[in-house]
C-alpha cells in the first residue's frame, strides 16, 4: 500500500510539473504571436550587411526627377502595396524624418506596386522625400536588397549603410551631413 501511495504522489508532482511547464510555453507563446503581429523582432530586411555600399541605381521619381544613388540618401525606405504593415510606417517615418530634420533630397522612398495600381500613401511620402514607384524586383530594392517590407535603411555619409528596421524608431540617430 504504501509504494502505490508513493506512486500517486510521483504522478501527481509530475502532473504539476508539466502543468507549470505548459502554461510557461504558452505565456511565450503569446509573446511571440504579439510581436510577429507588431512587425517587430526582424532586423534582417536587406541582404546588405550594416557597413555594406547598395549598389548603384538610377531611378525616376513621382516628380520627374532623375534619382542617382546611393550617394547623397541619408534615409531610404521600402513601401508595398500589398503590405498590411506599411500604411502604418508611414505617419512614423514621415514624424521620424521631421523629428531629425533630414533635407528631402536626402531622403529616398519606394513604393512596390503593381503596374497603374494607386498608392493611396505615395503623396504623404512626397512631403518629406522623394518617391519612386517602381513593380516588384525594381533596380531600386535591387540595388539595396530588399527582403522584406516596410523596410528603413540609414546610410552614413558615404553612402554605406549604418541602421536597419522593420520601423524607422528603430533606426539610430542620423549623423550630420
Amino acid at each position: 500500500m504504501g509504494v502505490l501511495v508513493a506512486a500517486v504522489i510521483v504522478v501527481g508532482v509530475l502532473c504539476l510539473l508539466d502543468l507549470l511547464l505548459t502554461f510557461g510555453v504558452i505565456r511565450r507563446l503569446r509573446e511571440h504571436t504579439a510581436l510577429l503581429a507588431s512587425g517587430a523582432g526582424e532586423t534582417i530586411v536587406f541582404g546588405l550587411g550594416l557597413g555594406a555600399v547598395p549598389g548603384a541605381f538610377a531611378a525616376v521619381s513621382t516628380d520627374g526627377e532623375v534619382l542617382t544613388g546611393p550617394a547623397g540618401i541619408r534615409i531610404a525606405a521600402f513601401f508595398s502595396s500589398s503590405c498590411s504593415h506599411c500604411p502604418r510606417r508611414v505617419p512614423t517615418f514621415i514624424e521620424y524624418v521631421r523629428a531629425n530634420h533630414i533635407a528631402r533630397d536626402e531622403v529616398l522612398a519606394v513604393v512596390t506596386a503593381a503596374e497603374n495600381e494607386s498608392v493611396p500613401y505615395a503623396d504623404q511620402l512626397r512631403e518629406v522625400a522623394r518617391v519612386c514607384v517602381q513593380s516588384a524586383g525594381g533596380d531600386l530594392a535591387a540595388a539595396f536588397q530588399v527582403i522584406g517590407y516596410p523596410a528603413f535603411c540609414l546610410l552614413d555619409t558615404d553612402g554605406a549603410i549604418r541602421s536597419v528596421g522593420y520601423d524607422p524608431a528603430e533606426l539610430a540617430v542620423p549623423v550630420a551631413a
